[in-house]
């Protein structure tokens, strides 16, 4: 069984009932990756296996922190889950600002180092997907986001703090996309 299947059984059997319209948003992430691999190589099903269960830190069985990039990665590690999945679970979008804002920098040292283009890509493919699993413009996205929270939540500072480096995160993929359909058409 590949590691993306083993993810999508995992995340399907925590969101999918309880949580719909979170799994909407996780299956469009999954779609998003999906249509990352000319530029993934052999970190492909590491990429769709993270997009897919991104958010089952939102899974009552996986709450601990309130973070739920941080309780997804701990939720998978509990389970045996490849470090580098977890890590980028723990990773993705926001995740070291929203965590600065609760006091949990520190839990993130817990999780394995992994590159910065997998946490650019895992990070489009969440911006790249709204919330009822729809594609949607990061721009777009963001100001969801804040508008959904408001300004007194922990990620609205989160987001609003971190924006400017989401946005970079999405044109380092962008131009990689970019890169690879030129070189295919070469």
């Amino acid at each position: 069984m590949s590691l993306t299947s083993w993810a999508y059984d995992i995340a399907q059997g925590l969101l999918a009932d309880s949580l719909p319209k979170r799994w909407a948003h996780s299956q469009q992430v999954y779609e998003q990756a999906r249509s990352l691999r000319p530029i993934l190589g052999d970190d492909y099903d590491l990429l769709t296996a993270a997009a897919i269960a991104h958010d089952v830190g939102y899974a009552e069985t996986a709450k601990h922190t309130g973070q739920h990039m941080i309780d997804g990665g701990r939720y998978l590690q509990s389970i045996g889950a490849d470090p580098r999945l977890c890590a980028l679970v723990a990773l993705h979008t926001s995740s070291p600002w929203e965590a600065a804002e609760l006091g949990l920098s520190d839990a993130l040292n817990d999780f394995t180092p992994v590159p910065q283009p997998l946490v650019d890509a895992i990070t489009y493919c969440d911006l790249s997907s709204s919330p009822d699993g729809h594609p949607v413009n990061p721009s777009d996205r963001l100001d969801e986001v804040l508008e959904r929270y408001g300004s007194e939540h922990v990620v609205f500072r989160a987001v609003s703090a971190a924006r400017p480096e989401l946005l970079r995160m999405v044109q380092r993929v962008r131009t990689r996309i970019e890169a690879a359909a030129g070189a295919r058409t070469s």
